[in-house]
């Protein structure tokens, strides 16, 4: 089954960076238009064992699937560096970067928004990361049984 994963929030915090830094600089209007600052996101608990668990399952074939920031067009090569560097090239060529997300077929997308991306359009089912449902990756693990 494919799974694609969201980074935003789902593999990495994005929110809390960019809260910090809009808390540093707070003329920055968009604090993920500054260099660097995909690559310096932290992983979110638990997101590079999930990977890693799913990676390592005769049943998930997993990709990431990210939106871009059109307000850093440096953030495409970020993502890709940020991957590498937590999780390795394996996850890089299964890299993905497409702002519709529905445009994919899979089984699963584990997502923290069900809109903006066209998820609510995604033909598989949705798992909604962070929700009540799904607040983390342990809860996910538990649903997919990896």
């Amino acid at each position: 089954m494919i799974v694609y994963i969201d980074m935003d929030d789902v593999l990495c915090n994005f929110t809390e960076a960019f809260n910090q830094a809009l808390a540093l600089n707070p003329a920055i209007r968009f604090p993920q238009s500054q260099y660097r600052f995909f690559t310096a996101l932290a992983p979110k608990e638990g997101a590079i064992e999930a990977v890693s668990a799913l990676l390592a399952s005769d049943r998930y074939d997993p990709y990431i699937l990210t939106a871009p920031s059109v307000k850093n067009p440096l953030c495409y090569t970020e993502k890709r560096v940020w991957v590498g560097d937590h999780l390795g090239m394996e996850m890089v060529e299964r890299l993905i970067i497409c702002r519709n997300k529905s445009l994919l077929k899979g089984d699963y997308l584990i997502d923290d928004n069900v809109t903006g991306r066209r998820q609510e359009a995604f033909e598989g089912q949705l798992l909604h990361f962070g929700s009540a449902e799904y607040p983390d990756w342990r809860a996910v693990r538990d649903y997919l049984s990896v």
